[in-house]
């Protein structure tokens, strides 16, 4: 079982805060766990622009995450994954990543949902 200090806790939580994807609705929880690509890809770009990645990313290793996009960052089973797979044969030509940038288009994508 994993011992967790009081100071740990209140300094993570000082910069949970900070993180631009506290919504207070949580409307963007499915894009940073989504087994869709293109939803990844939107989660690692909205990370980008993050005040407290650095420190989202150092938390999510030290907590061993099994799943999700923490600090711009896949994770599975605790460890980050350079990229998620398609299923099947790779291609031969690795296709771009789409880029996201606006806080708003994916709030309300989250919330149209």
């Amino acid at each position: 079982m994993f011992a967790i200090q009081y100071e740990q806790l209140v300094a993570e939580e000082v910069w949970r805060r900070e993180a631009r994807c506290r919504d207070g609705s949580a409307a963007l929880t499915e894009l940073f766990f989504s087994e869709q690509l293109d939803d990844i890809a939107r989660a690692k770009a909205f990370c980008r622009a993050c005040p407290v990645r650095e420190a989202c990313l150092e938390a999510a290793q030290a907590r061993r995450e099994p799943w999700g996009v923490w600090g711009g960052e896949l994770f599975a089973n605790g460890k980050v994954l350079a990229q998620k797979r398609r299923r099947g044969r790779p291609p031969k030509v690795r296709p771009p990543e789409p880029e996201y940038d606006e806080l708003g288009q994916l709030v309300a994508e989250a919330q149209s949902a």
